[in-house]
């Protein structure tokens, strides 16, 4: 694949990447903010307001080699238990920086969405967000998810919840109930499943991020903070997915 600006690295990178290979959709776990901060002897906020740089290169990298979703995950239900300063400074840059960025959105065809408990957020942030996701709605490039105010496990307790209501009204009949019929009831119901999720910042887990959803996604962890995973690291993340053999049970001799 071709890159029409960027380095000369990026560029010999993504002429690597076989364009019949990319993910259809990316999930990221942007970790490292507050590690990126304090390691420099800053406060966290500003860990996350360098954090939002890597937001746009991840988003304009996935927008020129057409990758059709990318899924961030922003802000968990367990972030509402971090010091309030924090959570307050966090909500203010999530919301005008979107507010900020919508132009940029629209002009790239990007499109917004949003999964989570936003009603959690408050009331100033999740008008903006939902304000952005309405500005954005026609555009039919790139989909970008924020998952704020998101738990797994939560998305999962909602749709059985849903299902069990649906059922008892004689909607839907326990016999129908399989895998499918549960999509249809997470967050996620319009996306596709992700073929890859990225975590920086040197952990080792999913931390209640889309399990459902990345049942057979590929994984790939790097020990660089989220501040500092640009376009070349991204693309080292894409070029390493296309290296494996993706089965879904079935044998190498199957899947060639």
């Amino acid at each position: 694949m071709t890159l029409t600006d960027g380095s000369e690295i990026l560029k010999a990178k993504a002429q690597q990447l076989r364009e019949e290979s990319l993910p259809r959709h990316v999930a990221m776990i942007m970790d490292g903010n507050g590690r990126w901060a304090k390691r420099r002897g800053l406060d966290r906020s500003l860990g996350h307001s360098e954090g939002v740089k890597s937001v746009r290169k991840a988003t304009e990298l996935s927008s020129q080699l057409g990758i059709g979703y990318l899924t961030l995950y922003t802000f968990s239900v367990e972030n509402w238990n971090r010091p309030k300063e924090e959570v307050d400074a966090l909500m203010h840059l999530v919301s005008i920086v979107i507010e900020q960025e919508v132009p940029d959105l629209i002009a790239n065809n990007v499109r917004l969405n949003l999964i989570g408990d936003i009603d959690m957020m408050p009331r100033e942030a999740r008008e903006r967000l939902l304000s952005g996701v309405r500005d954005t709605s026609h555009c039919t490039g790139l989909t970008l998810s924020l998952a704020m105010s998101y738990s797994a496990r939560r998305e999962i307790a909602n749709a059985a919840r849903e299902i069990a209501r649906q059922a008892r009204e004689g909607k839907l009949s326990p016999d129908d109930i399989d895998e499918q019929s549960i999509t249809r009831f997470l967050y996620t119901k319009d996306i596709p499943d992700p073929d890859l999720l990225i975590r920086t910042g040197g952990e080792y887990r999913i931390s209640n991020y889309l399990l459902w959803q990345i049942a057979y996604s590929e994984l790939y962890f790097t020990d660089i903070l989220w501040p500092d995973f640009g376009k070349e690291q991204y693309l080292d993340a894409l070029l390493d997915y296309q290296s494996r053999e993706r089965r879904f049970g079935k044998t190498s001799e199957q899947v060639k």
